[in-house]
């Protein structure tokens, strides 16, 4: 395009191989669209041709994720910023053009002409090696935690196929003692015939806390079948496969909690995080990758809207004050602050005596740990722009 333009509008449609990239002038019109290679040669080759169209260039994506890293990372470097446009408004604008065709040239087109509209779209930064690090562990953590829920699933679905007894006897999810029985006792038949005491002394050699207590409550299940059932045998080989890999995913935990932890701790303000009662280092981790440039919210009322904390209106006609879920916000942030305040209130304290307040006045569990959550968003909100620990005294007021 030989005319030079004053501003233009990126519309990116991002993928892993490649993405689409559109601009589109102040009319609306296109003045730039091809598929890219993700690859740095390639998006440097596009960088600089849709640079020097305009004067001034506004980047949009729909995905900010592994995807587009690459892509958001050459932006920043070249003092380019992006926002972030929603999938859910790409789909629901895509309504609103002509045709009905789905293709990676229209999204980008969509999602170029989105931000030409709209300008309340949330920008997006390049993480810092901090925050970068942390998104990294705690990702990898919860993957960890899902496939620990789904070994657990499975062992008892085997377990109770031929021991049910012992399935019901202990809560595996947090009896490691119950673990190591199952690496190597699986039957009714080899349980009773090792007996109370050699059982004992066994569990005992690998350290199994009250032994004594874990090899009774089995023998008590053992003594309870005597029943063969068929395929015993093959499901006992896999009962104790799954238990090990069960222990070996626990000792993967401590070792990414521990790093996190330690990690979390060389942030400038984890201090003050961590003073808030039910904030330890991992919902504090959590926090920190969900919440980004907390300069991003102006108050804590911002910050309570992101996290889904505020409720939002439908009102319509003569119907007004219906106040509702919101369905846009950061998942990530609402589990902290939920998580956060259902600790809270195990203990006594403030946090408890303003849950227990609301349940006083006729709010359910959920309703009451969700208004202490919105009010622990002020107070850390607060702490961090104060720069001070949490305390139950309030701050004296120095006069002016």
């Amino acid at each position: 395009m030989a005319e030079h333009l004053t501003r233009l509008w990126v519309g990116i449609d991002a993928g892993k191989a490649h993405h689409w990239l559109a601009a589109v002038d102040e009319t609306g019109a296109t003045a730039w669209s091809r598929k890219v290679n993700n690859d740095e040669s390639a998006i440097l080759t596009a960088l600089g041709e849709i640079l020097a169209l305009a004067d001034e260039v506004h980047w949009a994506v729909d995905i900010a994720g592994t995807a587009s890293a690459l892509l958001l990372a050459l932006l920043a470097a070249h003092g380019q910023r992006a926002v972030s446009v929603p999938g859910r408004t790409v789909n629901r604008m895509s309504g609103a053009y002509r045709g009905e065709a789905k293709t990676d040239a229209r999204d980008a087109y969509v999602i170029a002409d989105t931000a030409r509209l709209r300008r309340d779209f949330s920008s997006i930064d390049v993480p810092a090696q901090l925050a970068a690090d942390l998104a990294l562990l705690t990702a990898h953590r919860t993957d960890l935690i899902a496939d620990r829920v789904r070994m657990l699933n499975r062992l008892r679905d085997v377990l109770t196929g031929i021991f049910p007894a012992l399935e019901r006897a202990f809560d595996y999810a947090d009896h490691k003692g119950a673990l190591i029985l199952l690496t190597g006792y699986q039957t009714p038949a080899s349980i009773r015939r090792r007996g109370q005491v050699s059982l004992t002394a066994w569990l005992a050699g690998r350290n199994v806390r009250n032994p004594d207590s874990v090899a009774t409550t089995a023998l008590n299940a053992a003594n309870a079948q005597h029943t063969m059932l068929p395929g015993q045998e093959m499901a006992a080989g896999i009962v104790a496969d799954i238990a090990m890999q069960i222990l070996a995913l626990d000792d993967r935990l401590k070792h990414i909690d521990q790093q996190i932890r330690q990690v979390f701790r060389t942030h400038p303000q984890a201090h003050i995080i961590e003073s808030l009662p039910g904030m330890g280092p991992i919902l504090g981790a959590e926090f920190i990758v969900a919440s980004g440039d907390l300069a991003a919210y102006p108050d804590a009322g911002h910050l309570a809207s992101a996290a889904g904390l505020v409720p939002v209106p439908r009102d319509s006609g003569r119907r007004t004050g219906n106040l509702h879920r919101p369905k846009r916000y950061s998942r990530g942030l609402r589990r902290v602050f939920y998580l956060s305040a259902q600790t809270s209130i195990i203990r006594e304290g403030p946090n408890r005596d303003y849950y227990l307040k609301k349940r006083a006045e006729g709010c359910k569990h959920v309703q009451a740990v969700i208004a202490l959550a919105r009010r622990r968003v002020d107070v850390l909100w607060a702490l961090l722009r104060d720069g001070r620990l949490f305390s139950t005294q309030p701050p004296s007021v120095c006069p002016a």
